[in-house]
């Protein structure tokens, strides 16, 4: 170890000290790296999508209704955070539940938790400690309505989802679906203080979309599901009924979508609504002649961006407000 004496003693060189801290900056960027990974920063970047184009959209509903986004900065800055924070919590507590089964299935085996790069108590108590510290400080930061609807989201995904119906129930996905909904109804709350019929319907929406969207993936990765015996759809009913049940499902939300026009919502929203869900509907109907892993992946990717592109068009939707 090189040393370098002093007047008072012997202190570690510079360029010990240098190796030192880029070690510590090294680990901490790891840790950072894999804490991110627990938190399915893809799912986070849609809900916060979710929750703050549904806070612009809400704008149109407010008590200034003939104002588009007269929304204040701050409070989308906050939705955004405790969203985020929420989001990133509840996946947390995901992955230390699922970790047994995350183990054993391929798709999921390089999570962070059964690949050994961190300790699942970890886990846990960031999770925890997300959910939390987003349900306090959306009660502070915005208000009641706000904090409950982010509350029924976590509690949705993390007990009702992934603990109680995951590894019990064929709908697990379906009722699961309402962590989404809470997500947009925060949005709306944010703005308006409630959750008014057409906050409700909006967020409705998500609620509708996650089952085609989520058996798409049940199909390709059918086989992991069984061996770990998960009653996902493909599993208990075969891909060619499953494939059914989403085109089903995929007609029933075009229609759904677009109604939402005799609600208060403008044209080009009910525009992009219609050809989104259209685009979806066709490649769900090639998955019942095609109900193959690979085609299923296509229409998964298809279906992936739906919610993201509706929800953006419902944004400019209440900047761009117009009605026949």
């Amino acid at each position: 170890m090189a040393r370098l004496k002093t007047a008072g003693g012997i202190r570690t060189s510079n360029k010990l000290n240098g190796s030192l801290l880029q070690w510590h900056l090294r680990y901490l960027a790891v840790n950072i790296k894999l804490y991110i990974e627990v938190s399915k920063p893809r799912i986070v970047l849609v809900l916060v999508i979710t929750a703050v184009a549904s806070a612009l959209a809400a704008t149109r509903f407010d008590s200034t209704p003939h104002t588009g986004w007269d929304v204040v900065s701050w409070n989308l800055l906050f939705l955004a955070l405790t969203g985020a924070m929420a989001s990133m919590g509840a996946s947390a507590l995901n992955h230390y539940y699922d970790r047994d089964i995350d183990r054993i299935m391929e798709r999921t085996s390089q999570r962070p938790i059964p690949s050994h790069k961190i300790a699942a108590n970890k886990v846990f108590i960031y999770g925890l400690g997300m959910c939390i510290s987003s349900i306090a400080a959306s009660w502070f930061l915005l208000n009641p309505y706000t904090s409950a609807m982010i509350f029924i989201g976590i509690m949705f995904y993390v007990v009702i989802y992934t603990i109680w119906l995951k590894r019990s129930n064929p709908l697990n996905i379906v009722i699961g679906g309402f962590a989404g909904s809470a997500a947009s109804m925060a949005g709306w709350a944010a703005t308006t203080g409630s959750v008014d019929v057409t906050g409700f319907l909006v967020g409705w929406l998500v609620f509708m979309w996650t089952p085609s969207h989520f058996w798409c993936l049940a199909i390709k990765s059918r086989d992991e599901y069984a061996s770990v015996r998960i009653p996902v759809l493909p599993v208990l009913v075969g891909n060619e009924k499953t494939a059914t049940y989403i085109f089903l499902n995929t007609a029933i939300l075009l229609p759904y979508s677009v109604a939402l026009y005799f609600f208060g919502l403008g044209l080009l929203y009910t525009l992009i609504a219609a050809m989104a869900g259209s685009v979806m509907l066709l490649y769900h109907y090639k998955l019942t002649k095609i109900p193959t892993p690979a085609f299923a992946w296509k229409a998964y990717k298809v279906t992936a961006p739906y919610l993201v592109i509706v929800f953006i068009a419902l944004a400019f939707d209440a900047l761009f407000y117009y009605r026949i």
